[in-house]
């Protein structure tokens, strides 16, 4: 399932979804800080205000950052009731932070993005009506647009894509965009091992292959002005590579154990 559509959603009759959590991973983010929790907190605001939420959790993985992120997460939290901070005391990379932070999540629903807001988080609202109407596990989005992350970089997603399709079956576009709207119901039958970025195409994965529904919807995508990313970096590469190759077998052999949703 694929939905495209730029269009705002019609009225939603199906009411709220419950609750809501969104995760966000954070390494030396503090100059992209205070945009992005702001940005967060505002629309967890808006979305319970228009009852398609029933409350909201913002979850914040401080990956051992070096810089004054954990004293600005732990500030924000003492203001914010609403804030959960996770604090890492060594740097686990990507896969940890988020692996950490969805298993603190207690949200119905589960947003994993990035702290670079690589959307319009105001898409948040379609992406729920879209897991309410064809009662999605997961709704993963991909960029319309990507040009604007650099060329060498989308020659290794292509790259990338090509393979993780090829040896895990996913039938997604731009599996690693950091734009996930995940079922509780989801996290809560698979055990994600990832350490690096495969735990994109981990989660995705073993959740088609445990029954779950996927749909996708594309989004305007909006390249990171500030902080630094690695992810196209031959470190970063190599992992993801290493990680496909241990855990593809295993992944493949996964059954579903509930009807598809």
């Amino acid at each position: 399932m694929d939905d495209s559509s730029g269009a705002r959603p019609s009225p939603n009759p199906l009411g709220a979804v419950g609750s809501l959590s969104i995760v966000v991973p954070m390494w030396n983010e503090e100059e992209s800080f205070s945009p992005c929790v702001v940005a967060m907190l505002a629309e967890l605001s808006d979305l319970e205000d228009a009852s398609l939420i029933t409350s909201g959790q913002l979850v914040i993985v401080d990956d051992a950052s070096t810089d004054s992120t954990p004293t600005l997460c732990d500030s924000l939290a003492s203001h914010d009731q609403r804030v959960k901070i996770v604090h890492h005391k060594t740097n686990t990379g990507l896969g940890g932070a988020v692996r950490s932070g969805l298993s603190a999540a207690t949200g119905d629903r589960v947003l994993y993005t990035d702290a670079d807001l690589p959307f319009d988080l105001k898409e948040t609202e379609r992406l729920i009506r879209l897991a309410q109407v064809y009662e999605a596990g997961v709704v993963s989005a991909y960029r319309f647009e990507r040009r604007a992350e650099g060329f060498r970089r989308m020659i290794y997603s292509s790259i990338y894509n090509g393979l993780v399709r090829v040896m895990l079956g996913i039938r997604v576009r731009d599996v690693n965009f950091a734009c996930k709207l995940i079922n509780q119901q989801v996290l809560k039958s698979i055990d994600i091992k990832s350490e690096g970025s495969f735990i994109d195409a981990e989660i995705l994965a073993k959740a088609e292959r445990r029954g779950f529904k996927i749909i996708q919807v594309g989004l305007d995508f909006f390249p990171r002005t500030v902080g630094l990313s690695t992810l196209s970096s031959l470190k970063t590469i190599r992992r993801m590579l290493g990680e496909i190759f241990s855990q593809f077998r295993a992944i493949r052999r996964l059954k579903p154990d509930l009807p598809a949703k």
